[in-house]
């Protein structure tokens, strides 16, 4: 029987000579994997105990999270990318290999006490994440579990959420 890491496309030399690109596409486009995936991110969620809302980071966040959210009968908050949401706002920056990124949520997707299971694809160096949990604390929000579908355990992003409770269905050991 296959696993999930078996609909994991792996991609030498993107999108520079010396990297293993794990594409997580091919996980997506496949009805068993990414059922698999979904099932694997409902049964982490249902460890997390009680929670209000899931939230998802753009955009593969949204596809992971969203099915989640409908199956466990959950809302669903976006984070998206600065200037993308119609109202008010809280936004975070963070840090990328050259620069400066922001994620943003509305004000009123997340109320004060509400538990939070957070949702993206991919852990590798953590800044999406921190800034994401930043903003669901700053509206009041608890972060009960932070999902992702892969980790790259090389990049050291967990230690950015050392406070968290952190899953990984897939964890590769380098970068």
């Amino acid at each position: 029987m296959a696993e999930l890491i078996d609909y994991v496309t792996e991609i030498p030399d993107f999108p520079k000579p010396g990297i293993l690109f794990r594409d997580v596409t091919t996980i997506i486009g496949d009805p068993d994997g990414f059922r698999m995936a979904i099932d694997g991110l409902i049964a982490s969620a249902k460890e997390a105990g009680d929670f209000d809302l899931v939230a998802g980071t753009e955009s593969r966040g949204f596809i992971f999270g969203t099915p989640v959210a409908y199956a466990l009968g959950k809302g669903f908050v976006p984070v998206r990318k600065k200037g993308k949401l119609p109202r008010e706002t809280v936004c975070e920056e963070y840090d990328l290999e050259y620069g400066t990124a922001a994620l943003e949520i509305h004000t009123d997707a997340i109320k004060p006490g509400q538990k939070v299971l957070v949702i993206d694809d991919l852990l590798a160096t953590g800044g999406t994440i921190e800034a994401t949990v930043k903003m669901i604390e700053k509206l009041g929000g608890i972060v009960v579990r932070i999902c992702f579908v892969m980790e790259l355990a090389g990049l050291e992003g967990r230690n950015k959420l050392g406070k968290y409770d952190v899953d990984s269905l897939i964890i590769y050991e380098g970068a």
